[in-house]
């Protein structure tokens, strides 16, 4: 199965909706990993929150904060958007979907976020059926 790593600097809240959410959506597509490569105590509460409210997924169940060199060989990364602080990986495919950090952020800005990542997950489905088939 593919293997999908979404990458930010910190691991506690883009990435981790983006693993989430893959897990959620393309589950039998591809397997969802997250990392960072420095590490927050937690999950942010307010993606965790929005999340666990807009799709039912407990992040804080799962999931957890993780470093990147605790993942396996992937075969596509995708970077959240934090410019030249994101990490690099090697993968057979990359790309950046420069999304806000909405950290400290309103609900409404989270919600936005998120559902750029919802949308992005559902191309790169489509991008990877593409490439399988």
């Amino acid at each position: 199965m593919i293997k999908v790593a979404f990458i930010c600097v910190n691991n506690s809240c883009r990435s981790q909706i983006a693993e989430a959410l893959g897990r959620y959506l393309a589950g039998g597509l591809f397997e969802s990993y997250s990392a960072g490569t420095e590490l927050k105590e937690r999950i942010d509460p307010d993606a965790v929150r929005l999340v666990k409210k807009l799709y039912g997924i407990d992040m804080e169940e799962s999931q957890h904060p993780k470093l990147i060199t605790e993942l396996p060989s992937v075969d596509v990364v995708v970077t959240m958007g934090c410019n030249v602080g994101c990490p690099y990986l090697p993968a057979k495919k990359r790309e950046d979907w420069n999304l806000e950090d909405p950290t400290g952020g309103t609900d409404d800005e989270f919600i936005k976020v998120i559902k750029e990542i919802e949308d992005n997950i559902k191309k790169l489905m489509k991008e990877l059926k593409k490439e399988v088939c």
